[in-house]
């Protein structure tokens, strides 16, 4: 029964001195039957802006040495060479050639995957869970699949196998085991990207999100700056009875959001990004880089929200230091970066800054905060206002 004949090449680019760099001291070429040499110092920086790649003399030929051979071949031709064949390979040999095709197989897939989603960080991706591992969940990409850390995952979210999941990818590296590619639905940007498919202004850069405060699961809060005068930022955001806003807070598992315009006048930002709170005034100390907000009685709770949390992401927000104090002057509450753990990350390509501060705010004068919680339950019962804004 005949099975047929199989042949093998090898496949080699014709390359010169704008295609790759040489990491060893010496290139051997041949020129009328006898070696030259060429010094080429190991230790010379290769600049970030050199698209060359390292010479790897299995899959590079040098354009002279290609020249002999074929005298019209040009740089990036392929040289084809016909391998000798064998028909009487072993046992041991057969399965050494399958594991060197295997190799060089997965070593292909992974430069594809790799150089697909590289391109792709910063952007939503969208996947079926395959499975639930320690907490992690692995997405199906198609051709590969991406995890998402347990603490990149929005708290009390739960996903069934098999359901389709956006996320935003923010990282694609190169492991001993392959591509690892890491998603994420509690970062700040993947509320940015949300908003970015809601809003064509947003996409368009007609209007631009100047800085981002969020606790996912929970509530955020988004500074907008239009880029265009003749544009309203914060309602290309809303949209129409608030359909764009709902679409996002529906994907986010119903987190509240919170948006504002973003000003150049700090004590003004400050005051909207207290809202829905009532601001009477807001003192400004450049040196400490803190804020003291006098509110009236009524307005404390909604100012300082559930577990200080409206003034904690105003803080994050703003960036700035934020004293909360009644028309008494007694200080109510305060919410503060924290030196040790805080980091300020600006993007200059998108104007998106983040701030990380402490997750719990730091309320200061306890024993004033616990002489004035029967007065602020009594304030509220009268108003209606619940501190479970």
């Amino acid at each position: 029964m005949a099975t047929g004949t199989t042949e093998f090449f090898q496949v080699k680019f014709v390359v010169d001195d704008t295609r790759v760099w040489f990491p060893t001291e010496t290139e051997e070429g041949k020129e009328e039957g006898e070696n030259h040499e060429r010094a080429v110092d190991p230790n010379a920086p290769v600049s970030e802006e050199d698209e060359r790649v390292r010479y790897d003399s299995e899959k590079h030929m040098l354009l002279e040495d290609a020249r002999r051979i074929k005298k019209d071949v040009q740089v990036d031709d392929e040289m084809i060479f016909p391998l000798e064949t064998h028909e009487d390979f072993g046992r041991i040999a057969a399965q050494t050639a399958k594991q060197v095709i295997i190799q060089k197989i997965r070593e292909a897939e992974k430069v594809s995957i790799l150089g697909e989603f590289e391109g792709r960080e910063g952007e939503i991706v969208s996947g079926s869970v395959q499975r639930v591992e320690r907490g992690n969940i692995f997405l199906d990409l198609g051709r590969t699949q991406a995890i998402m850390p347990y603490d990149e995952q929005i708290p009390g979210e739960r996903f069934r196998q098999g359901e389709r999941v956006r996320a935003y990818l923010y990282s694609v590296e190169e492991g001993p085991r392959g591509v690892m590619i890491r998603v994420s639905r509690s970062h700040p940007r993947f509320l940015m990207k949300l908003f970015e498919i809601e809003a064509p202004e947003l996409a368009g850069g007609l209007i631009e999100i100047k800085a981002i405060a969020r606790e996912p699961g929970s509530r955020s809060k988004i500074a907008v700056h239009a880029v265009d005068d003749h544009v309203d930022p914060v309602g290309a955001l809303v949209g129409q009875r608030g359909v764009r806003v709902s679409t996002v807070m529906s994907e986010l598992g119903g987190e509240k959001i919170d948006i504002i315009e973003w000003s150049e006048e700090q004590a003004h930002f400050i005051e909207d990004a207290l809202s829905p709170a009532k601001v009477l005034d807001v003192v400004i100390d450049e040196e400490e880089h803190r804020a003291t907000v006098e509110v009236v009685e009524d307005q404390q709770s909604l100012a300082i929200g559930r577990g200080g949390q409206n003034v904690r992401l105003a803080a994050k927000l703003t960036g700035w230091r934020i004293d909360i104090h009644s028309m008494q002057g007694e200080s109510t509450a305060e919410a503060t970066d924290d030196e040790s753990d805080a980091v300020s990350e600006i993007d200059e390509e998108v104007g998106l800054v983040e701030n990380d501060v402490v997750d719990d705010a730091a309320l200061s004068a306890e024993e004033g905060l616990k002489n004035d919680a029967v007065e602020e339950t009594e304030v509220d019962t009268k108003e209606g206002v619940s501190d479970k804004e």
